[in-house]
């Protein structure tokens, strides 16, 4: 995107009291579940903090689901010697942390008095885009295979989504200690051995024969 002046709109990594913008039905029901937890720890006292997950990464996730996170997808792609199908130019940007970072963070969260209430985000604090991460993935899985760009909008997607952890590390204490570098090469020797489905085709047929492809 393009200001005024035609210069590049520099990302920014999104703050917690950024004003939802819901496009979706996925990301309304999210905001739908953290608001809810929280009101009814507040009418009950029950603590309850709301973690803000952003792309959560690492071994044993699903890999035969074309819906889960984008790694455990085209690592599937991948394993079935098929190329990553990614959405618009590959260019957005996301934040990776590995699931340790996040369970660190639960931890933090429960051991808190003052996280009560509050909602936090849990990221790595870095950005790469896709094509960049479905490059990475290939490579340390041994896989000569590029990212096939669909030029499709996925409806609803945005375009750069990344966190701001400043309330995190402030109020829990929370730094980030996976390196993606590491956390990739760990998640490549679990994948040896393993058998995915690859539905991917299936689900990108769904979501164009639904209009959510554009």
């Amino acid at each position: 995107m393009y200001d005024e002046d035609n210069s590049a709109y520099t990302p920014l990594p999104t703050p917690e009291y950024k004003k939802p913008n819901l496009s979706s039905v996925y990301a309304l029901s999210k905001y739908d579940q953290e608001r809810l937890c929280l009101i009814t720890g507040k009418a009950y006292n029950i603590p309850t903090t709301a973690l803000r997950f952003f792309n959560v990464y690492g071994t044993r996730q699903a890999l035969s689901n074309p819906y889960t996170g984008v790694l455990a997808i085209f690592a599937s792609r991948l394993l079935n010697d098929n190329a990553p199908l990614v959405f618009e130019d590959g260019m957005q940007k996301r934040d990776f942390v590995h699931v340790t970072d996040v369970a660190r963070a639960c931890r933090l969260a429960l051991e808190t008095p003052e996280a009560d209430g509050e909602v936090i985000n849990v990221g790595s604090g870095n950005q790469y885009t896709i094509v960049e991460i479905a490059q990475e993935l290939a490579k340390v899985m041994g896989k000569d295979i590029s990212a096939q760009l669909t030029a499709k909008y996925r409806v609803g997607d945005i375009r750069h989504c990344f966190a701001d952890l400043t309330k995190a590390k402030a109020l829990l204490g929370y730094e980030p200690q996976v390196r993606f570098e590491d956390g990739l090469s760990e998640l490549a020797e679990w994948l040896e051995g393993q058998i995915a489905v690859d539905s991917v085709n299936k689900a990108t047929e769904e979501l164009a024969s639904r209009g959510l492809t554009v």
